[in-house]
């Protein structure tokens, strides 16, 4: 009876591990390290596999920096491998720290786009870009009516028409967008980004629980294969240090003909769902400092005053001229 337990026990461990192997080499199987970055970050000099960089971005083994902690820097990593598949997912692993408490920026964007390794406005990169921008914005240019907390998670679609408005945190033209929190946390942070069937979905896991939380989803959103993934940031006045800890490409195409590769490289990108359209609206002037009120009041003060003295001098010198005639 004990040999007959002791085989089966055998037996179910060994279908056990058996399985998990097969689950762990199909988990594998759509992994793409031509489109992926995992640590150690191992490069040649200053060559990184299937990769390019500018700016101020510094390669370490442990992760990628695309600014410093410092103003006025701004850093960019490419692909060159242009992605043939038609639904696709990308997880990100990044950290954004520095030093400001309540002042950081800018934020960051992870990029699929026509154009790689193009500098420019919008968080390091160009603008009127072609494709999809999702962008992880950490600090507020205040929109009007419209101010959302920040950090902000949101997407945009563009056809290489549209300018992003950085002064108003893009609101005008996102698809969708969330508010997240991620700076200064002792963990690695994540951001999922799934492309299924023309659905653009956004997903986050930002309190370290290995699970993801949705941020948005999109329907009808048409991108073009052979577009190149990137990552930018930049940094202003303020600044932060922005870093990317991994970038895992997934293809989840089963079958994918030559043909319809070639139908969907001809895609312009659209988004025929967003949000509704608002208003482009001025932000509001500005009203006075109370420093500025103080300043003013002051003035009116000394003003008054020096009035009063003069016309007080003036009239006590034209009654003693009276009195001495």
């Amino acid at each position: 009876m004990t040999q007959i337990n002791t085989n089966w026990i055998l037996a179910f461990f060994g279908a056990f591990v058996a399985l998990e192997l097969v689950k762990s080499s199909e988990s594998n199987e759509y992994m793409k390290r031509e489109h992926s970055l995992v640590r150690p970050f191992q490069g040649v000099g200053v060559i990184l596999p299937h990769w390019d960089f500018l700016g101020s971005t510094m390669v370490t083994s442990n992760y990628i920096r695309l600014t410093p902690d410092l103003q006025s820097k701004s850093g960019a990593l490419w692909n060159y491998s242009p992605v043939m598949g038609r639904n696709w997912e990308v997880h990100v692993g990044f950290k954004v720290h520095g030093k400001g408490n309540e002042l950081f920026g800018d934020g960051f964007a992870i990029w699929y786009t026509k154009d790689r390794m193009q500098t420019g406005p919008v968080f390091g990169s160009k603008d009127y870009f072609s494709g999809l921008a999702i962008i992880l914005d950490t600090y507020s240019n205040h929109n009007g009516p419209h101010n959302h907390q920040h950090p902000y998670l949101s997407a945009m679609v563009n056809n290489g028409t549209w300018s992003y408005d950085h002064d108003r945190d893009g609101t005008h033209t996102q698809l969708a967008g969330c508010e997240v929190r991620f700076r200064n946390v002792d963990y690695e942070t994540f951001i999922s980004i799934r492309y299924e069937n023309d659905v653009l979905s956004v997903s986050t896991d930002l309190e370290n629980r290995n699970e993801w939380k949705n941020c948005f989803v999109v329907n009808n959103v048409e991108l073009p294969t052979g577009y190149y993934f990137g990552l930018s940031a930049t940094t202003g006045d303020l600044s932060d240090n922005h870093d990317i800890h991994s970038f895992k490409f997934f293809d989840i195409d089963t079958t994918i003909t030559h043909e319809e590769i070639m139908r969907r490289s001809n895609i312009i990108p659209n988004a025929k769902t967003f949000e509704p359209p608002r208003e482009h609206k001025d932000d509001p002037k500005p009203g006075m400092s109370n420093a500025k009120i103080f300043f003013i009041l002051l003035f009116v003060v000394l003003v008054t005053a020096g009035v009063a003295i003069f016309a007080i001098s003036y009239f006590k010198d034209r009654n003693a001229r009276k009195r001495f005639y």
